[in-house]
């Protein structure tokens, strides 16, 4: 199969609408529309079901849809991964302030590797390491679980604490504990950590937050409490937050991940370079 009919058939899975797709895609609809059908021909299936009204996607449709994005984001890392090839060297994606405080020790450290390149750090927004990974834009990326791991290999780097964060004037600011109960987070039995996750996505989406020093400006300003790790904790201190222990929060993991696929050597001593890092460090 050919890749510009999955990109064909992704447009029109995303527009669901033919017209739209075509445009996007820059070409007319009446050949986009040959190429879906010839494209369900081939298949043996139907993608979607049309109306004079709408479009939707078959079960079928569904399926292909996550499994074209998987494909063509693979094409477009492997041309990218060939194109930088050219000039080697290494892509690491970071938050910022979100290395659990270890990125200069890991770099001094890889820099002595036999095996080392030259290394570009890509710092990056909320959540958005494994992405740059699938699609080549990176190499490896330090991230802290739970993230998606489609497509990825980690390794866990560092565990630590995390603490809450709160306005000085907050009611419970002056207590020296406590609990998620406490902070509305109530823990659910079998998956604390992604509640968390949840609830500090649902933030950042919620307040349009770009990086850590909005989201501690909205803790001062007593419009959010948030559970952050340690490490971010004890670096940023500020006259308007108070950090308090959390003994039944989860521990933040910080983890090392890179595509499946690599096959570089680089690539490899910077994932050991890392671990080594972090266990000295813990």
């Amino acid at each position: 199969m050919e890749s510009r009919p999955l990109r064909y058939f992704v447009a029109v899975a995303e527009e669901l609408n033919f017209a739209r797709a075509a445009e996007r895609l820059g070409i007319s609809a009446p050949p986009l529309s040959r190429a879906i059908r010839n494209l369900e021909a081939e298949l043996g299936i139907t993608l979607f079901e049309r109306t004079t009204h709408s479009v939707t996607l078959t079960p079928a449709g569904t399926v292909l849809l996550a499994e074209a994005r998987t494909a063509l984001d693979a094409l477009q890392a492997a041309g990218r991964r060939a194109q930088r090839a050219a000039e080697p060297k290494l892509v690491l994606a970071v938050k910022a302030d979100g290395d659990g405080g270890l990125l200069e020790s890991i770099l001094a450290r890889y820099a002595a590797e036999p095996s080392a390149e030259p290394v570009t750090i890509r710092l990056s927004g909320w959540r958005d390491q494994p992405s740059l990974l699938r699609r080549g834009e990176a190499d490896a990326a330090l991230i802290y679980e739970p993230f998606d791991r489609t497509g990825l290999d980690t390794e866990p780097v560092t565990v630590e604490r995390r603490l809450a964060a709160l306005p000085a004037n907050h009611p419970l600011a002056a207590r020296d504990r406590i609990t998620l109960a406490d902070l509305g987070l109530p823990p659910t039995e079998q998956d604390t950590q992604g509640c968390l996750a949840r609830y500090l996505d649902t933030i950042v989406d919620r307040y349009a937050i770009q990086d850590l020093a909005q989201l501690l400006k909205l803790v001062e300003l007593g419009d959010v409490v948030t559970v952050l790790p340690e490490s971010v904790c004890r670096r940023y201190p500020r006259p308007g937050i108070r950090y308090r222990e959390v003994p039944d929060a989860p521990p933040a993991t910080l983890s090392i991940a890179w595509p499946q696929q690599s096959r570089s050597r680089a690539t490899a001593a910077l994932v050991r370079t890392a671990t080594s890092v972090g266990a000295a460090h813990g």
